[in-house]
């Protein structure tokens, strides 16, 4: 099935995933303006007063871009929900969204059909995070248009699957959009998410070291100084498994390899506002893709070297696979 057309002024298949408390407007215009999809959670935006402020801001910023850049147009952005329960702020902050027809929602931890069905009634579309195939099926028999499987290596919040299988399993059924994610900072491994069925890249850690990423500095040079083996495992912080930098949970006085577990009563979305937000202040998600990471540089660059790195890719799998046709 072909692409919805919101994405066809992409300049790259990849959306950058909404980083909670990185993600902030000059974050998403950066990204649309570079020709990838940006998107924010909206529960960055405190108080709730402030999406509307954001989206405002967004929507403007990339009005005028198109009208002074007709010929490179920006990428839609999206705006993350929490649909799970105890997101206080879900029913104002969808108000909010649908005075703006925010063109693309990212639903997370649950699928629920009214949201869909919301999203559907102002132009929307919905991209829901799965880190299984139950999930991934459940999310689209509630109406969902398409998938985001959270694979094994993914930055904050991701499952143990790997891509492969997951992806394997999804597109025996499945022939909806899909947006893999799951360690994926080079061109090279956008190239190698669509060989694996998905139509875009998700990428989420690449955008901490960037000079627009509300991220204290310090965190973005631990990226830099990053690699695989810097990210730990660990449901300790918000009683959900996720990827976090080993450095930013010694930093904090722990022992990574003795965390033990955390409960899930801490992910509590009341008031609108995480109970954990101080553990994700101070204990830094990153995904496991970090090592391509070199440098803090401008959004705008790094998309440019995101591309340069795929249309390298492209080629050299062309070489590769020239044999075996």
């Amino acid at each position: 099935m072909p692409l919805p057309a919101l994405f066809a002024n992409l300049r790259l298949p990849v959306i950058a995933s909404p980083l909670f408390i990185i993600s902030g407007p000059e974050l998403v215009i950066a990204q649309c303006k570079a020709g990838i999809v940006g998107s924010f959670p909206a529960l960055n935006a405190r108080p709730a007063s402030l999406l509307d402020e954001w989206l405002h801001q967004i929507t403007e910023a990339l009005a005028a871009h198109d009208r002074d850049h007709p010929d490179r147009p920006a990428a839609p952005f999206a705006v993350n929900q929490i649909v799970h329960r105890t997101n206080a702020r879900l029913d104002e902050d969808m108000a909010t969204c649908a005075k703006w027809k925010v063109p693309l929602l990212i639903t997370s931890l649950g699928a629920r059909e009214d949201v869909y069905a919301a999203a559907h009634g102002w132009g929307g579309i919905v991209l829901h995070d799965v880190i299984d195939d139950r999930f991934a099926r459940k999310a689209v028999e509630k109406g969902a248009d398409g998938l985001i499987p959270v694979a094994a290596g993914a930055g904050g919040h991701a499952g143990t699957q790997s891509p492969f299988a997951l992806m394997q399993e999804i597109r025996t059924w499945f022939d909806g959009p899909v947006a893999l994610s799951g360690a994926i900072a080079h061109g090279r491994s956008v190239l190698a998410a669509q060989a694996m069925g998905a139509d875009l890249a998700y990428v989420g850690s690449a955008w901490i070291a960037t000079e627009e990423a509300n991220a204290v500095p310090a965190y973005k040079d631990a990226v830099v100084a990053g690699s695989a083996r810097d990210i730990v495992y660990s449901s300790r912080f918000t009683g959900v498994h996720g990827n976090y930098l080993r450095s930013s949970i010694e930093a904090a006085g722990l022992d990574p390899d003795n965390l033990g577990e955390g409960e899930k009563t801490t992910m509590d979305f009341g008031g609108g506002a995480m109970t954990a937000a101080k553990a994700w202040k101070e204990i830094w998600g990153s995904g496991q893709g970090i090592g391509a990471i070199d440098r803090v540089e401008p959004v705008a660059a790094r998309v440019d070297r995101l591309e340069a790195q795929y249309r390298e890719a492209v080629a050299a799998l062309d070489a590769r696979t020239a044999p075996f046709r």
